[in-house]
């Protein structure tokens, strides 16, 4: 006889402090947030942060709360905001691009690139340099700490391949997206007045 599963608050709170929770690669502590959802808020409500959750999409996260302008004494913040550096905003922009138009071709939900797709599709975006392997390195480099932020993710077994995370959506907004061609010309004009 199998014991039924009891969810269990503390999991579903450490996970999220770490980082995302997705849906498809962790079914059983989504679930548990579902369930726990009223708790989970009200706890992380009392350090200073929100519960945000895209159950279309299948992910969640935690913001922080912004304080009230009559608030005395407010909490520090906890979730440190960290200014992009332009190679990650680029290739989070590009990799917006790309889901959006998988999203437009109604192509399937799961969105898979190359790294040499990605390294290719940057290449036009960064300064040239006379040292190729220096810039494909640089921007393996890229693609690595945009994998640790959690916009990408490696498939098993492929070194190659990387599924693009549509929490995506959330960090590369509808602002964002209304002025895509703006966003890549002023790459683009970056990368030639730094060559």
């Amino acid at each position: 006889m199998t014991e039924e599963h009891q969810p269990n608050l503390s999991p579903v709170i450490i996970h999220l402090l770490k980082g995302i929770l997705f849906r498809n690669q962790h079914p059983l502590l989504w679930n548990d947030l579902l369930e726990l959802q009223s708790q989970v808020l009200d706890y992380v409500k009392v350090i200073g942060l929100n519960l945000e959750i895209d159950d279309v999409e299948g992910y969640a996260w935690l913001t922080q709360t912004l304080p009230d302008e009559d608030e005395k004494t407010p909490l520090p913040r906890l979730i440190a905001r960290r200014p992009l550096s332009y190679p990650i905003s680029l290739l989070c922009v590009l990799l917006r691009k790309k889901m959006a138009e998988a999203d437009s071709s109604g192509a399937e939900t799961r969105v898979i690139v190359s790294r040499d797709e990605l390294i290719n599709t940057m290449l036009v975006f960064m300064p040239e340099k006379s040292n190729e392997a220096q810039i494909a390195a640089s921007i393996n480099a890229t693609i690595n700490k945009v994998l640790e932020l959690g916009f990408l993710r490696k498939l098993k077994n492929d070194n190659e391949n990387l599924e693009i995370q549509r929490i995506i959506i959330a960090l590369v907004d509808a602002d964002w997206t209304a002025d895509f061609n703006e966003k890549l010309q002023t790459y683009k004009e970056h990368a030639k007045s730094t060559a």
